[in-house]
């Protein structure tokens, strides 16, 4: 596909049965850390890393149907580099038969773009704002907004939401908590 813009592999959110034993596994076998934790209406949410550079490498979420069910995977995540390209996959999913539930999200720390793909897997695009704010944020995020105006109005909502800080001073706190 021509003028696709580059993306990079992020993350992956996984739906679970039992959220504290699959964070106790994930934390003492794989020595990840936990970033964020949190709730949204009917899940709850645990953010993992073990990397300063990215805010969670692993996502587990409340929800897991069944004894072994089908709804397995939250979500796989990439990284884009800039608002430009994020907008590019919006124009390039708008009105693509096989996109469904097109819906860019403000996470106060990222911009993201969730869509579904043609089996109903959920997908995100995201790119990293400048700020660190406690997971998880979910709001509607406008991208007809100039690059300016949406890195403004994301500083003015929250900046007063608990931890809020330049994503440069939490990578700098997470590194100390991921080297002791």
């Amino acid at each position: 596909m021509a003028n696709v813009p580059k993306i990079m592999f992020s993350h992956v959110g996984l739906y679970v049965h039992d959220l504290a034993r699959m964070e106790d596994f994930y934390r003492t076998m794989l020595g990840l850390v936990v970033t964020d934790r949190g709730t949204l209406p009917e899940r709850e949410l645990v953010f993992m890393s073990r990397d300063a550079n990215e805010h969670h490498q692993l996502v587990l979420a409340s929800g897991r149907n069944g004894a072994h069910g089908i709804r397995i995977l939250n979500q796989i995540s990439f990284r884009v580099d800039s608002l430009t390209q994020l907008r590019e996959f919006r124009d390039l999913f708008t009105g693509n038969a096989d996109i469904s539930s097109l819906a860019p999200i403000n996470h106060g720390l990222a911009w993201s773009l969730y869509f579904k793909d043609p089996e109903g897997n959920r997908v995100e695009i995201f790119v990293d704002s400048p700020w660190y704010v406690e997971q998880p944020i979910s709001d509607p995020l406008d991208l007809n907004l100039t690059d300016d105006e949406i890195s403004r109005q994301t500083e003015q909502v929250y900046r007063g939401y608990p931890g809020f800080q330049s994503r440069t001073e939490w990578k700098e706190k997470l590194l100390k908590r991921l080297e002791a």
